[in-house]
This record gives C-alpha cells, structure tokens and sequence, in this order.
C-alpha cells in the first residue's frame, strides 16, 4: 500500500543538501517520490509501506551527515531537540574565537603585505581561492563531494582510480576558466555603471551573508532566502555520474559549474561584474583551485569533514568567516558607490 508521510531533516544547509537527500532516498526499493524543501527542512516521502519505511529512509541518509526526525511529538525527539540546540549554542561559543583569530590573522597579513586579499574595489583572485576552500569544506559541497564518490567507486570495480581522478578535475578546472570568461565577457557587453557594480556587488555579499548564516545552522528561517538552481537542472547536472563511459569524469567536472553551490553562484556574480574574460576566468579559476586539494583528497580517501564529531564547531567557525568576506563585500560596494570612504587599503 502507498502511503506519503513528511519527515523534518536535520543537518540541511544549501538546496545541494536537498539534491543529495533526495537522489539517495530514491534509490530505495518502494519509494515512488521524494520532494525535499530546504526552507521548511521537511521531506515529502510516497512510499510502498510493505518494502521500505522510515528506519531505512533514517539509514540511508544518516551517513550523508543528516538526520530524519521521525516523531517530533515524542517526548524523546523533544527532549532530542533540546540538547542539539543547546550543543548548537554551545559550538558556536567555540567558533566565535576560533574566527576571531583568523580574522585577526587575516588583518594582520593585510597590514604587513604579505598578502593582498581584499582590495577596496574587487574581489582579488586571493579572497577566490580562500572562498573556494571553505566551499570545499561545506556541506553545500557535499553535492560535490557525492559525485566525485559515486564516479570513484564505479570505476574503482574496474581498476581504474586514477584517471578519473585526473579527467574529473581537469573538467572542472577548465569548464571554471572558460565559463567564467564567458560570464565576464558578458558583462562587459553590459557595460555596468557604478550602480550596477554596486548592485552586483551588493548581491554577492547578501548571497555570501545568506550562506554564513546557514552555516550556523541556527536560524532555519534564513534557508528560505537562499538562491538555488531550479530542481529540474540540478538533477540533470547529478544524473552525470551514473553514466560510465570513460568520458565521465570529464563531463562530472564541467557539471559542477551548474550545480546549487552558494559560493560558486557568489563568484559567478561577481565575475560578470568584472566585464572581462580574463578577469571572469581567473576568478572562477582560482575558487576551483581552491576546491582541489579538498576535492582530491575526497575521491582518493572518502574524506568527509561533516561526518567528524567536530563538524558543528567547524561549520560554525568556517560560517563566521563567510560572513566575515560578505561584510567586506558590502563595504567594498558601499565604497564604490561612494557612500563611504575606503576601509581596507592597508
């Protein structure tokens, strides 16, 4: 007998969480459809009740790093939800210094000249690199993540680890030179004035704001607000990886271009206010450089910071910083416009 139940899931951060969720549970023999919504943190299951049921829905997407609440009225799920948000605040308090002193770090580099991150007028290739490698930390990596898995085990039964390693990431890494190119030539063909590179501007701190506060994972409210890519595209771009053809891995990497990455939709905005190709280009260039290492070390050990014990406090250490960059942003813009005066010209 078909039945659908909704479930709350914990653990969501970005729409790329909502993608994984809901291509795992599909997978599982009796579940007709699955619709997950990243605002509500609810998950619309229709099932066969006589082949599947909510321990194994619990199963699958538990070593995904989420949780599925299957009785929020049980005293034991009430008495559950207190202590997570109690451990929440008490991560957080973690956190807080732990950013503190990269922030300190940070400024201190600028001062010196050791490094040149942030300049009043752009985003430097410096500040995409360092983007890139929160990113790849993130759970709105996991999406990422999951492919690079996915196509590794397939062609590890044949043998073959590393080519795919090799054809997956030079994909990305190519698909990120010339696709941001082509979105930075685009917008010169816009010509933006100074309104428009303040408004580009001031789009990329509010979408890098709304991602540090998902990263905190304490205001649900906030989920509703993130940008995504429309589902139907999404789960073109994760079907790649179930193909086989030694192409795969290539093709894997381009993709990635187009899945719901936060941070990747921040870069893109700004490389098309950059109105070069190849300002576009070295900008979407250096954030996947900066998702390498991370990614790499993925597909080659199933490395996965979020299924640590101590992935609350780095979400919430990495979430702080990503508000950190969104708040330089929006001075920066605020400088462009001319409403204030520059701040960060060390």
């Amino acid at each position: 007998m078909i039945q659908t139940q909704t479930y709350r899931v914990r653990g969501m951060h970005c729409a790329s969480c909502a993608g994984v969720i809901e291509k795992s549970l599909k997978k599982i023999d009796g579940v007709e459809t699955v619709e997950v919504n990243i605002g509500t943190e609810k998950a619309k299951i229709s099932f066969d009740e006589s082949k599947t049921n909510a321990e194994q829905f619990s199963k699958v997407i538990a070593p995904l790093g989420y949780t599925l609440v299957v009785s929020e009225a049980a005293p034991s799920a009430i008495a559950i939800e207190k202590q997570s948000e109690e451990k929440k605040w008490a991560e957080l308090a973690t956190a807080a210094p732990i950013a503190l002193v990269f922030i300190a770090l940070f400024v201190l580099l600028q001062k010196l000249g050791i490094v040149n991150l942030i300049t009043t007028s752009d985003v430097s290739y410096g500040t995409a690199f360092m983007i890139g490698i929160v990113a790849s930390l993130s759970t709105c990596m996991a999406v990422v993540g999951g492919l690079v898995l996915s196509m590794s085990a397939t062609f590890a039964k044949e043998g073959d680890r590393v080519r795919p390693q090799v054809l997956f990431h030079l994909g990305r890494l190519v698909s990120f030179f010339i696709l941001g190119g082509v979105i930075g030539a685009l917008g010169s063909a816009f010509t933006l004035n100074t309104v428009g590179t303040f408004v580009l501007g001031l789009l990329v701190a509010v979408v890098m704001l709304l991602l540090g506060i998902n990263l905190l994972d304490l205001f649900p409210w906030a989920k509703r607000f993130q940008p995504a890519m429309p589902k139907f595209l999404a789960r073109h771009a994760l079907g790649v990886s179930e193909f086989t053809h030694w192409l795969t891995p290539l093709l894997v990497g381009v993709a990635t271009f187009f899945l719901p990455c936060g941070f990747t939709q921040a870069m893109q905005l700004y490389s098309l206010s950059t109105g070069s190709f190849l300002s576009g280009a070295l900008t979407m260039s250096s954030f996947a450089l900066g998702t390498l290492p991370v990614l790499a070390l993925i597909g080659f050990s199933s490395f996965s910071v979020k299924n640590s014990p101590k992935a609350g406090i780095f979400f919430k250490t990495a979430g702080l910083i990503v508000i950190l960059f969104a708040m330089f942003n929006l001075i920066n813009s605020l400088v462009v416009i001319g409403l204030i005066s520059p701040v960060f010209n060390f």
